[in-house]
């Protein structure tokens, strides 16, 4: 959720990040070719919208660019200026620290600077994860301590494409608020991830233009032909989230669906949606922004948008919520420990800073996300406004390995040769 709210989310693709669909192959092809070689999340969520990345309902999504060495993180080391005082150097989605509307980053460094002797430098390369897997493969220096805002998907993916480990094989050992961490939310079957938030991906519409449909199957109504606008997989966590629910809807590669039918399956739901004009954009930010301009009434997004609006003083009539057959993607986020940090004991007190109660509280509300623990500090009126799906869904992290860059490379050639 990044407006800072998607979370984590986003991929900026070399040149021009809206991807209109219907569209030529080639226009495709030349939006969408960097990403889809290697596209990692920064992570999450939106926020901003969660997105862009990126993280949560606006998650503002985490970008890649075009080259792992050329990022605006400040590679070079650099010192702090003070021999006495540590510097942790975090890495994470650009909107985590500076999202148009409200960001984590910079409450939690002021905060932590004041409770420990330490002093924080944010890491934020244009291409993200990316970045340190492209650095890790060629033997260059990582020059960070931990990344905030990764996922099951980005764990997968830097697996498959490295050989030697790029966060810390033991994890963040045992810090302080590990247990009051939901079951449910662990994702690494290795604990080099904490989860510190969880997003949902749904429907967002506005109510008063339109009544989303109550099923996957409803979007294809020609009632709602055009109505929906959603985020390309290959560059947006966003996006990639809600295409992975369709897979686990409909089915693929022999994977059956829910419904068990193996001669229907998540290619052949996206033709007919395309076929019905959905519209495909390049990040959560686009996409968001093209919605919020009332050029479809329907846009993939994050269920926490009420708490943003409500933040903007917007009618919370134009910002429903739909989970399609009553569920919703989980998303959640989470802090690793690289496996070269050079203040890795600072880096786990950052973590427990994280999990504490009022943390977790500021995190949610500015990054407009659902904290990782059931303990958080958060207003009254939170809940009602941050909406949770009766049917969580999620792939963890043993189905996604090698076979989830397949479904998206998939997905690409069928919609580019449409």
């Amino acid at each position: 959720m990044r407006r800072s709210r998607e979370t984590s989310d986003e991929t900026r693709i070399d040149g021009e990040t809206r991807i209109d669909f219907p569209g030529s192959r080639r226009a495709f092809l030349a939006a969408t070719g960097a990403a889809a070689t290697v596209s990692l999340a920064g992570c999450a969520a939106e926020p901003t919208g969660d997105d862009g990345d990126d993280g949560g309902d606006d998650g503002g999504e985490a970008d890649d660019a075009d080259d792992g060495d050329d990022a605006d993180d400040g590679d070079d080391e650099q010192e702090s200026g003070d021999d006495e005082t540590p510097t942790l150097r975090i890495a994470t989605y650009d909107s985590f620290i500076d999202a148009p509307s409200t960001s984590p980053g910079p409450w939690l460094q002021e905060t932590f600077e004041e409770r420990f002797d330490a002093e924080i430098e944010w890491a934020t390369p244009d291409n993200g994860l990316n970045h340190y897997v492209e650095r890790r493969a060629s033997g260059a220096a990582i020059d960070a301590d931990l990344f905030v805002g990764i996922n099951t998907d980005d764990l997968v993916r830097i697996d498959d494409r490295l050989d030697d480990e790029l966060f810390a094989a033991d994890g963040l050992g045992d810090v302080d608020g590990l247990t009051d961490v939901r079951e449910g939310l662990w994702f690494d079957p290795r604990d080099r991830a904490v989860p510190y938030a969880t997003n949902y991906i749904s429907l967002v519409y506005d109510g008063t233009e339109t009544d989303a449909p109550a099923t996957f199957e409803g979007l294809l109504d020609e009632d709602h032909r055009g109505a929906l606008i959603t985020q390309n997989p290959g560059a947006s966590t966003t996006g990639r989230a809600f295409l992975l629910h369709t897979v686990h809807r409909f089915g693929a590669d022999g994977l059956a669906g829910e419904d068990g039918d193996d001669e229907y399956d998540y290619l052949d739901f996206w033709a007919d949606l395309q076929a019905n004009d959905v519209r495909v954009l390049g990040s959560w930010n686009d996409a968001y922004a093209a919605w919020s301009g009332d050029e479809a009434p329907m846009v993939v997004s994050y269920s926490t948008d009420q708490v943003f609006a409500d933040m903007e003083g917007a009618d919370l009539a134009e910002h429903q919520i739909r989970f399609p057959n009553g569920q919703a993607y989980a998303n959640p986020e989470g802090a690793a420990l690289f496996a070269d940090a050079d203040h890795p004991d600072l880096a786990r007190e950052f973590v427990e800073f994280l999990l504490t109660p009022e943390v977790q509280g500021e995190i949610a509300q500015r990054n407009v996300q659902f904290p990782a623990t059931d303990a958080a500090d958060l207003p009254d009126d939170y809940a009602e406004l941050a909406q949770e799906p009766d049917q969580p869904v999620t792939f963890t992290y043993e189905e996604l390995q090698g076979a989830v860059d397949g479904w998206i490379d998939d997905w690409e050639r069928q919609f580019a040769s449409n």
